[in-house]
């Protein structure tokens, strides 16, 4: 299991990974944050970018805030580090 710290940022034209250091990305989204809609693009974006399942991702905290935590379970952090460093896009 690992803990990625996500600085998310909504209302951009498109989503995609902005940026990776370490475990804590800054990630664009398209989704404006209401009823939800910017966490369920924020989770389908990092379930792709990590190459898991989108049952694999977990919102710990921030469901309401930019800054979120996002557990993934199935990786190890070397691994999750790789795969979003290799998903920067914007």
């Amino acid at each position: 299991m690992v803990r990625l710290t996500v600085r998310a940022k909504p209302h951009a034209k498109r989503a995609c990974i902005r940026k990776v250091d370490g475990l804590t990305v800054e990630v664009a989204l398209a989704a404006a944050p209401v009823e939800g809609a910017a966490n369920a693009e924020l989770l389908a974006l990092l379930a792709d970018a990590l190459g898991v399942a989108r049952t694999n991702l977990r919102l710990v905290r921030g469901a309401t805030a930019r800054l979120k935590m996002v557990e993934v379970q199935g990786l190890e952090r070397e691994e999750a580090a790789n795969r979003l460093t290799a998903a920067v896009r914007c």
